[in-house]
């Protein structure tokens, strides 16, 4: 699979880049466990108050790289992916210092999840973000879903899962799901001068406040109802015309089959 987490240090911030430029910084398998493994090792480094994720270039993430499910060899599929990305965004949530996703261009899919899973969102005006499973046939992982149901709210929620529509990043700061605006170009620097706020906060509070907000909004499991409902879209033959048409690049025709 492609892509790379580049991962560099400025004083008290760790800055976290999403580097798949071929692929709009979809985010691989080998990503998500460079991101997994980053969490657990920093999470216990005092050193570090606060981490800032962001995409390379003017994309933050066009979401999973379906481009290697089902390769000859890949071993990878819907139903892989989704519990090595779910751990990964459990690893950085678990993590004591503040998370900030510097949004550039389009935060989608998988990448919409990351950016939920942290725990500030600063992104230019022109951002965006969108699911797009339901173009594709894709069953988008429950524990997904109440990420951005927590961040957006339930009536965007719909919009997002139902529609396949856009939310512009000004809608989203109207909704609370994004933190901070930026203006073309500055949300680097607008997610650096969030990040330097924190770090004149006392950590311990900081740490103990993550871990009450993380138990008062509840970690929630999916009913097997609802497990199974989404493994049958992974599994359908709609999922696979998905696949096909995206590939190329025409629209898909879905049957409910």
């Amino acid at each position: 699979m492609s892509g790379t987490l580049d991962i560099r240090r400025d004083g008290q911030i760790a800055f976290v880049t999403l580097s798949n430029p071929a692929r709009r910084n979809a985010l691989s398998a080998g990503m998500l466990e460079a991101l997994k493994a980053f969490a657990a090792e920093t999470a216990p480094d005092r050193a570090v108050r606060a981490v800032v994720v962001a995409g390379e270039g003017a994309t933050f993430s066009a979401g999973a790289d379906i481009g290697g499910f089902d390769a000859p060899g890949a071993g990878l599929r819907a139903e892989t992916y989704d519990p090595l990305l779910e751990q990964a965004l459990a690893a950085l949530e678990a993590m004591p210092q503040p998370t900030i996703a510097a949004i550039a261009g389009p935060c989608m899919g998988a990448g919409a999840a990351l950016a939920t899973a942290c725990d500030f969102r600063v992104a230019e005006d022109s951002a965006f973000f969108a699911i797009p499973a339901a173009r594709l046939g894709l069953g988008y992982d429950p524990r997904g879903v109440a990420r951005i149901v927590r961040a957006f709210g339930d009536p965007a929620a719909r919009e997002l899962f139902l529609l396949a529509e856009r939310i512009s990043a000004p809608r989203a700061h109207q909704l609370g799901a994004v933190h901070r605006l930026a203006n073309e170009g500055g949300v680097m620097a607008a997610a650096e001068t969030l990040a330097e706020v924190t770090l004149t906060r006392a950590p311990l509070t900081i740490a103990a406040a993550k871990a009450a907000l993380a138990e008062a909004s509840g970690t929630y499991e999916p009913s097997p109802r609802v497990r199974a409902l989404s493994g049958a879209a992974d599994a359908s033959a709609d999922y696979a015309e998905g696949r096909a048409a995206f590939a190329e690049k025409r629209p898909p025709v879905f049957t409910g089959g």
